[in-house]
């Protein structure tokens, strides 16, 4: 029996550090014998400055995101479910103008999946660190997003790499993970890292969740076809959830964004 029967977090070739067509992640996931597939890949930015991210979609690529998820949605409509979504960073200075420029599309979910701190990418979450500050700055943009009502699930949580002393991570996630819990957003445990061996998941993370009664969900974080289901990657992933002592769930309640 399959460890996984949905993904939420899936990506397209738009993110430039994608590969496949969408067409081929769904039939993986319809041969994996998923029930739901939602595409959630990364979205456009707009920064005070030139600069771009080069692994996030372009503004002028997502018409054609929208259009080809929309198209494929009717297409295996009765087969599996496939939600549309974005994989969103919440950056305060600069959040109401991706709002703006998305308001006019249907978008059913947003995914938090918090790279950066700040508004400006120089501070990159996953970076390892033992400065407090970082850690705890990364907790509060995280919590400031979260109270925004516009995201349905926290991606890979314990992105953060914090190498400091134990007890700074504790109180820090301890707060993310209670603000999670009355907000009612599940957490993510992120089987793109576990299978990469990445600083996360992280079982202290897991730990916490479990302490506070977080919902968990397994997301693959596919960047490739064939990521969507490995079994192997699945069942450790279960076995890691379930050895922290976290409720599993397997369908998010998606929250309208915009």
């Amino acid at each position: 029996m399959n460890a996984m029967h949905t993904n939420y977090h899936t990506h397209t070739y738009r993110c430039h550090h994608a590969f496949g067509t969408e067409r081929e992640y769904i039939e993986k996931a319809i041969e994996a014998g998923f029930t739901v597939l939602g595409f959630s890949d990364h979205t456009p930015q707009f920064y005070r400055t030139d600069y771009y991210n080069k692994n996030k979609m372009r503004p002028e690529e997502l018409q054609g995101y929208v259009e080809t998820i929309l198209s494929l949605k009717e297409e295996y409509r009765g087969r599996i479910e496939i939600p549309l979504g974005l994989e969103v960073e919440y950056y305060p200075a600069i959040f109401d103008r991706l709002l703006t420029f998305l308001k006019d599309y249907p978008i059913e979910y947003f995914i938090l999946g918090q790279h950066y701190i700040g508004s400006d990418e120089k501070i990159y979450s996953g970076a390892p660190t033992g400065d407090k500050k970082i850690l705890f700055d990364y907790v509060a943009q995280v919590k400031e997003a979260l109270s925004t009502g516009r995201f349905s699930c926290l991606a890979h949580p314990d992105l953060i790499n914090y190498t400091g002393d134990a007890a700074s991570y504790y109180s820090a996630m301890k707060d993310l993970c209670r603000t999670c819990r009355d907000l009612g957003i599940p957490v993510e445990l992120n089987l793109h890292g576990l299978e990469e061996h990445r600083n996360y998941p992280n079982t202290l993370f897991f730990r916490i969740a479990a302490e506070e009664g977080l919902s968990v969900i397994l997301g693959s974080d596919a960047h490739l076809p064939e990521e969507v289901y490995k079994e192997q990657v699945a069942r450790e992933a279960m076995q890691m959830a379930k050895l922290c002592g976290c409720h599993v769930i397997d369908t998010l309640t998606l929250r309208p964004p915009l």
